[in-house]
C-alpha cells in the first residue's frame, strides 16, 4: 500500500502527541519519524500537525487521516486474526449453541471431533437465547428454522429434523388412563415449557397446546427441558418428546392422530469464520454423524 509506513507513523504521533512516543512505538528512529510525516504531507499537499513545544497536534486532516488509520489497521487486526484462525485446527476453543432439546442430538458428533481433535476445546451453550455470532459469543450455531431472517452475515445451511410426539409414564397411563382421542386430552395434565404463555412464540407445538388444551391443564411449567423430562418421566403429567431419540427411562408414546410436530434446525456460522478451519472441521462431523431425518 503506497504510503503505509508513513500513514502508520503519522497515525501514532497523533495518537501519542509527540515524535518521541511515535518512535519507541514504533523503534524507529526520531528523525525517520519526521521524515514519514514530511514525505506524507508533502504527498497530501496539506498540514496533519501543529508543531508546538509540547508536541503534535493533528490538523482537522490529521484527524480525517486517523480516522483513516484506525480503520486500516483495525482491518489489518481482523485479517490478520481469521488467518491465524484458519491455519489453527489443533488448539483453541471452539464454541458450539444449541437449544437445550438439540444438545443430545448433536452430542455424538461432538465427542467425534473431541477424539479427531483432542487439543481444542470445546465449550456447548444449551440456551434458548439466540447468541449473536458476529459478537462472537458462539463460532457455531444450531437453530430452530423459523421465517425470521438471519443476521445478513451469517451464513445459514439446513441441517436435520426430527418429530416431536406426546408421551407420558406408565405410571401416569395406569393412573389417568391412555387418551384415545384429541378430545380425551382435555382430561389430562400437561408439562410444557415457560414459554408456552408466550403467544408470539414460534414453536408450532406450543400454539397446538394453548389452542387444544385448557391453560388449567398446564400443571407444570419450567425453563429447563431436563426439568421437563424428568416431570415426564416421573408422571406428572403428558409432554412432548422426540420421537426417534432413545429416552433414560421408561415412557410410553400417545400416538394420535395429527399430533406429531416437525421440527426443523439450521447450522448457522459467521461469514467471518465460517472458512475457517476448526469451523469447517466440525460443521464435517455435525453432517456425518448426525443422522439426516430422526
Amino acid at each position: 500500500m503506497e504510503n503505509w509506513n508513513e500513514v502508520r507513523t503519522a497515525y501514532q504521533v497523533a495518537r501519542l502527541g509527540t515524535v518521541s512516543g511515535a518512535a519507541e512505538a514504533l523503534g524507529l528512529h526520531r528523525v525517520t519519524v519526521m521524515r514519514h510525516i514530511d514525505v506524507l504531507e508533502a504527498s497530501l499537499s496539506e498540514k496533519l500537525f501543529l508543531r508546538h513545544i509540547k508536541g503534535y497536534t493533528p490538523t482537522d486532516a490529521g484527524y480525517e487521516m486517523m480516522r483513516v488509520a484506525q480503520d486500516t489497521e483495525d482491518r489489518f487486526q481482523q485479517l490478520s486474526a481469521r488467518i491465524k484462525a484458519q491455519a489453527q485446527v489443533q488448539a483453541g476453543e471452539l464454541v458450539v449453541t444449541s437449544l437445550p432439546v438439540a444438545a443430545r442430538l448433536i452430542m455424538p458428533a461432538l465427542q467425534a471431533f473431541r477424539l479427531q481433535h483432542p487439543a481444542v476445546n470445546l465449550r456447548h451453550i444449551a440456551s434458548a437465547r439466540t447468541l449473536k455470532l458476529e459478537r462472537g459469543e458462539a463460532h457455531i450455531a444450531v437453530r430452530t428454522a423459523t421465517n425470521s431472517p438471519e443476521a445478513p452475515d451469517n451464513i445459514v445451511q439446513e441441517f436435520r429434523s426430527f418429530q416431536f410426539g406426546l408421551f407420558a409414564s406408565p405410571d401416569y397411563l395406569d393412573r389417568r388412563g391412555m387418551p384415545e382421542t384429541l378430545a380425551d386430552l382435555k382430561h389430562h395434565d400437561f408439562v410444557a415449557p415457560d414459554a408456552i404463555d408466550n403467544s408470539n412464540s414460534a414453536a408450532l407445538y406450543l400454539k397446538w397446546l394453548r389452542e387444544l388444551v385448557p391453560a388449567d391443564n398446564i400443571v407444570f411449567r419450567s425453563t429447563d427441558i431436563t426439568c421437563l423430562h424428568e416431570a415426564i418421566f416421573e408422571g406428572v403429567g403428558i409432554g412432548f418428546l422426540a420421537l426417534s431419540m432413545p429416552q433414560p427411562r421408561e415412557v410410553t408414546h400417545i400416538p394420535l392422530e395429527g399430533v406429531h410436530h416437525l421440527v426443523r434446525l439450521n447450522l448457522v456460522t459467521h461469514v467471518d469464520l465460517h472458512r475457517t478451519k476448526r469451523v469447517q472441521a466440525l460443521l464435517r462431523v455435525l453432517n456425518e454423524k448426525v443422522r439426516h431425518d430422526l
